[in-house]
């Protein structure tokens, strides 16, 4: 794919080894983990059928679940709202079924290699997704104070679009070794990634987004900054997260997260919810053809956790939404982290107090999308004086900023994603009803888009989230702030607790905001792998010794620890 600013440094050798979302702060091989024939290790037989509180029916809850009941543990799934979290899939009132919006996570790159995993065991089918100046888009508009730019490729942009990507690509390089570290990473070369990675922690660890490009010689312009904000690189303007840490950006763009994304045929959520119904083929004490719904009363998951306290014996016990009390040898929580300070009541004991710090901490990104159903993809019509699409996937620093086309056909009904915006610009939707909010849609894309009447090819009520005003997330997804890396480390390593003291081990933490690579579900899938492995070991189980879990090597590849003092 070509971004609209391309993702840091074209490669010539196109036979170089694919990247995975391979550290940098933690190179464990978690697609190899998964793909070995002696699977994710073994409990002692006297531990089947045992209980695990699974807290959160996210992804990340699910997968946990289900590699737990493989194990031939007893998980036990409590979610507040419905199964999928943030792979949230809806329809359209009154229109064909088949048309869908994603809510949540929409677009997943090659490099989320765990995740594929997944995918592909449910069997589910993925496709290009039009981002901007993206191979398989048609045509993408870039709108900036006024003026706007068709392109069908970057060489139709102006030189100076041309001229930022060339900054960001050489600020890139001087600034943070991307080159050599895309290369490691690549190469699978552990002890090169941890060597720059070491020293890039140490250097920009109290360093804002914003901030490293005005240290970088190549974006000395105000001018060439503001375009990059706006416009950006893979999915489109990034001045969202210019407070956000630099660290948090080199993660992406060094596992090339932000390109090449591809959209789940049907819907993300269907993964989770394959997932709940899958018969596992090779599974330890359960009969052939148990599933996760299955091991629940009526196929559903438990009511939302209003209460997380230990009791005796170091025991987690659970109260829920319909009064049941319950009490787990081990839990895992896959929630936002938010919820342990505000919807659920909590014991001090649950986790050592840094930890409660760093939760306490934690900084999430808002974002906001709205969508509407149309009788088919208009778009691809032709002006009759420009020979050009009627309309383009669309980045602009009007209200919209970002606007997004779908469609599964020529003469098929399609969806417009009118807007996707994150953080100022999402507030700035909160208090619009859907129709509100889709009035100042319209208006903004028929100043760029003069010649067409969007609203007469919609044929349904729009569909809205703001994910900061969702009750059970408080906001779409992690992103750290300058100096939070040491915050962060405590969370994600969280799952080794050889080194905790008794009566705080037990209960395991993970999640999208748990990872290192938040607002990425293969974050999610691996902390939830993280967790599996730590419930294992609390039960005295044990991986194979020639696939060695990832809390086994922790030691080796442990994340770079910052002095506290």
């Amino acid at each position: 794919m070509t971004s609209t600013v391309p993702n840091a440094v074209e490669h010539a050798d196109e036979q170089q080894p694919p990247i995975t979302m391979f550290g940098p702060d933690f190179p464990y091989a978690y697609d190899d983990f998964l793909a070995h024939p002696a699977g994710l290790g073994q409990i002692p037989a006297t531990g089947h059928g045992t209980e695990v509180a699974v807290i959160g029916g996210g992804l990340s809850g699910i997968v946990a679940a289900y590699e737990l009941m493989k194990m031939g543990l007893k998980p036990v799934v409590y979610e507040a709202d419905e199964i999928g979290g943030r792979l949230r899939t809806v329809g359209f009132e009154g229109c064909d079924p088949e048309l869908t919006a994603e809510m949540g996570a929409m677009r997943f790159p090659p490099s989320s290699t765990a995740l594929q995993h997944y995918i592909d065991l449910v069997g589910l089918e993925t496709r290009p997704f039009p981002n901007p100046l993206a191979e398989t888009t048609p045509s993408t508009v870039v709108d900036l104070k006024g003026e706007s730019h068709y392109a069908e490729t970057v060489d139709d942009l102006p030189q100076v679009y041309r001229d930022v990507a060339a900054a960001w690509n050489k600020c890139l390089d001087e600034g943070a070794d991307f080159s050599d570290m895309n290369r490691a990473m690549r190469e699978r070369d552990v002890p090169r990634i941890r060597e720059i990675w070491a020293k890039l922690v140490e250097k920009l660890d109290n360093q804002t987004f914003y901030g490293f490009l005005c240290d970088s010689e190549a974006f000395r312009s105000f001018r060439h900054r503001e375009i990059f904000g706006q416009v950006g690189f893979g999915t489109g303007g990034w001045d969202t997260d210019f407070p956000n840490s630099i660290l948090e950006i080199l993660r992406v763009v060094y596992t090339e997260a932000d390109d090449h994304h591809r959209g789940i045929v049907g819907g993300s959520q269907q993964l989770p919810v394959r997932l709940w119904e899958r018969e596992p083929e090779k599974i330890v004490h359960w009969a052939y053809g148990t599933s996760l719904a299955k091991l629940h009363e009526n196929g559903e998951p438990k009511p939302a956790v209003t209460r997380l306290h230990r009791t005796t014996g170091n025991r987690i016990t659970v109260t829920d939404a319909d009064g049941d009390i319950r009490t787990y040898q081990a839990a895992i929580f896959t929630a936002q982290s938010w919820m342990l300070l505000s919807k659920i009541a909590c014991d001090d004991s649950l986790f050592p107090i840094d930890h409660w710090t760093a939760i306490e901490r934690t900084h999430y990104m808002e974002s906001s999308k709205l969508f509407v159903p149309v009788d088919r993809p208009f778009w691809l019509d032709k002006d009759e004086d420009t020979g050009r699409d009627v309309m383009s996937m669309t980045l602009t620093d009007r209200m919209t900023r970002g606007t997004y086309l779908l469609d599964d056909g020529p003469d098929k009904p399609a969806v417009i994603c009118l807007s996707y915006t994150w953080c100022d610009d999402s507030l700035k939707w909160l208090p619009l009803s859907a129709h509100e909010r889709m009035e100042v849609m319209l208006k903004s894309l028929g100043e760029i888009y003069p010649k067409v009447d969007i609203r007469k090819h919609i044929i349904g009520n729009p569909v809205t989230v703001s994910w900061e005003n969702e009750p059970y997330f408080m906001g779409a997804f992690k992103a750290n702030l300058p100096g939070h890396y040491r915050y962060q480390r405590r969370l994600f390593t969280h799952f080794v607790q050889d080194r905790l003291p008794a009566d705080k081990r037990g209960i395991f933490l993970a999640g999208d905001d748990i990872s290192w690579t938040a607002g990425w579900a293969e974050g999610a899938v691996q902390t939830a792998l993280n967790a599996v492995w730590g419930v294992m070991h609390h039960f005295g189980g044990a991986t194979d010794t020639t696939n060695p879990g990832p809390g086994d090597v922790y030691d080796a590849i442990a994340p770079v620890e910052l002095p506290e003092d």
